[in-house]
């Protein structure tokens, strides 16, 4: 499947609605990257700055723990990808990420800093969403 940057200057206002947890594989070990690096899953709210329609998705990290992140916080995503996946029958998109921060008081605003406008090809999902 396809591996797609996302700009997310044009998402809007994203916001924590599930704290950052370890990825685990079905055998209840921790899941990790293609480097050996543990995988942070996270819950997001992204409202759609042309309007009122908001999405949860569900964004990976590789790495440490994001840190500072509370439900119901405004974040900022560096490097945003979707990637489409099929397996059996089923197909999605999943989201990874090279960080997701907490946006303080003096950061400003989530939508506009940090644009999350990579240019390198990242790897391929592992298949799940």
């Amino acid at each position: 499947m396809q591996s797609k940057p996302i700009d997310t200057g044009r998402l809007g206002v994203m916001r924590c609605v599930i704290a950052p947890e370890a990825r685990m594989t079905p055998d209840g070990e921790v899941r990790r990257d293609r480097e050996g690096q543990p995988q942070w899953i996270t819950g997001l709210s992204v409202r759609q700055a042309e309007g009122r329609r908001t999405d949860v998705i569900h964004v990976v990290v590789a790495g440490a723990q994001p840190q500072g992140i509370a439900e119901g916080a405004e974040v900022r995503v560096t490097g945003l990808w979707a990637n489409e996946w099929e397996v059996d029958g089923r197909s999605g998109t999943s989201w990874r990420a090279d960080a997701i921060t907490p946006v303080t008081a003096s950061g400003g605003s989530g939508a506009g800093a940090g644009t999350g406008n990579s240019t390198g090809q990242r790897g391929k999902a592992s298949g799940d969403a």
